[in-house]
């Protein structure tokens, strides 16, 4: 049989694939004893551009005791007849039709006792093998999956639409996983070991991709990716999703258009990268901006963007380039905006002094649970970034330099919504004012298990309408009636 790099090299002549002769067969790893017996190879169709829901699937336990290690045999064989090199110059469906020709012929030559539905996820599994990464590429391409949550080789979480699943996804083991997890962070010029046991990296797609390993994973490798929608959500979107009403949207996208400084708050897994990167839309396409990621992952779509991301340190222990070093480069780069992913550490301040100091319209996030929290947690972490200023001083500046607080939650039944919407007014004395203009009134449950609750107005106008005004953005004061009629979505009615 001729082997796959002779194959491949015909291809790249333009000439048309004609099997040789037999050889002896490759050493493949046998299955345990068969559960069935062995059928002929089946026709396997081309791949198919991925659909909303990637086919299911076997779960583990529907797949006989030898399938693994026979896979592992399988792969190690066919790495030993593939010219990677000449591969990758090939259209990948052109490569995936000829292994899944490869395989049929090794588990032929090797007499593998393996059923039809083994031999055909046998023939899937080799394929992302060789071309993605493994295992997750079914749930990479179900579009309906949020995040993927790996807890050690055999255990696969999934979210769909904030609830979450146990899958049929597994690994081979814990080496495999690690291949893979070094695929991942490798592309990104990251690394991971037991040196370096946690690192961040994305995928191709955006997706945002957390991995640890042991010593410090006492069970395994575990892996964590927050997927991206393909096409990038909109402001419509989170209007139909009931995240937010019309009005509320208008008011925000003034709010960016009108350069006010906005901290979006929120919990882990809220929506706070989502809004932000939504509300980066609204900025004019004439704009200078600068975006500030530890991984970069936001998509703005505007022609003018600079994104910059953090680095961690090499072998050496040097060469790390920190997210404030960043901040304060950011400023001699002439910004229009400044948009940094998160803060979490000592950039804060230099973030602060870039509100305080003329870089107006910033946007950024920050983890708390409320909008009086998220003052908080500014505070706090100033003083972990060891600048010692007077409380009165310090508040003054966060005052000054934030305008507004948008508050992202997640709710129980898995729903994100945007839960309040503040002003910060300036100060009174020591404690730093804020006015609250939008607000999710929760009254309960629904009996299919979702939250029940409506959109409000306080009937607080903005201090900022007056602003807006003078970028020509006139809001309709019925916006802020708190008797404004909604519906039970909380979603504006016509009069």
């Amino acid at each position: 049989m001729a082997t796959l790099r002779d194959q491949i090299a015909a291809w790249a002549q333009g000439e048309a694939f004609k099997p040789g002769v037999k050889r002896a067969p490759e050493q493949v790893v046998p299955p345990a004893p068969p559960t069935a017996t062995l059928r002929p190879a089946p026709t396997v169709a081309p791949p198919q551009t991925p659909t909303t829901q990637a086919p299911a699937r076997p779960l583990a336990k529907d797949l006989s005791p030898g399938y693994f290690a026979t896979k592992i045999g399988l792969h190690k064989a066919l790495l030993k007849r593939m010219d990677l090199a000449a591969a990758e110059s090939l259209p990948e469906e052109q490569i995936r039709s000829q292994l899944a020709h490869m395989v049929d012929l090794l588990i032929e030559e090797g007499q593998l006792p393996v059923n039809e539905q083994e031999h055909r996820q046998l023939i899937i599994d080799l394929q992302n093998e060789v071309l993605g990464l493994g295992p997750l590429e079914p749930l990479l391409a179900d579009h309906s999956i949020s995040e993927i949550m790996v807890n050690g080789f055999d255990k696969v979480f999934v979210e769909r639409k904030g609830r979450l699943e146990l899958v049929g996804t597994r690994f081979n083991d814990n080496d495999h996983l690690m291949k893979v997890i070094d695929k991942i962070v490798s592309r990104v010029g990251r690394r991971v070991d037991e040196s370096s046991p946690m690192a961040d990296a994305r995928l191709a797609d955006g997706s945002r991709v957390n991995a640890i390993v042991p010593p410090v994973a006492i069970d395994g490798p575990a892996l964590s990716i927050r997927r991206f929608e393909v096409i990038p959500l909109k402001m419509a979107d989170l209007i139909t999703k009931h995240a937010l009403t019309a009005g509320m949207a208008e008011l925000l996208a003034g709010f960016v258009k009108a350069k006010v400084n906005i901290l979006i708050s929120g919990g882990t897994g809220s929506g706070k990268t989502t809004l932000l990167n939504i509300l980066s839309g609204y900025i004019p396409e004439g704009e200078r901006i600068i975006t500030i990621e530890d991984t970069a992952e936001l998509q703005l779509q505007q022609s003018h963007v600079v994104r910059l991301e953090t680095r961690t340190p090499n072998l050496e222990g040097t060469g790390e380039v920190t997210m404030r070093s960043l901040v304060k480069n950011s400023l001699r780069m002439r910004p229009d905006r400044i948009v940094l992913g998160e803060v979490r550490g000592s950039e804060v301040i230099d973030m602060l002094q870039a509100m305080n100091t003329g870089h107006d319209g910033s946007l950024t996030t920050v983890h708390a649970n409320s909008p009086r929290d998220a003052l908080s947690r500014l505070e706090n972490l100033v003083g972990l970034g060891g600048v010692n200023l007077p409380v009165r001083a310090l508040r003054q500046q966060i005052s000054s330099g934030i305008n507004v607080i948008v508050q992202a939650s997640r709710l129980n039944d898995g729903s994100r919504k945007i839960t309040s919407i503040h002003e910060i007014t300036g100060m009174e004395g020591d404690v730093i004012t804020t006015q609250e203009i939008f607000f999710f009134d929760r009254q309960g449950m629904n009996p299919d298990g979702s939250v029940k609750g409506c959109f409000k107005a306080t009937g607080v106008r903005p201090q900022l309408a007056e602003k807006l005004i003078t970028y020509g953005i006139v809001l309709n004061e019925s916006l802020f009636d708190p008797t404004h009629p909604l519906d039970e979505q909380g979603l504006e009615t016509q009069p």
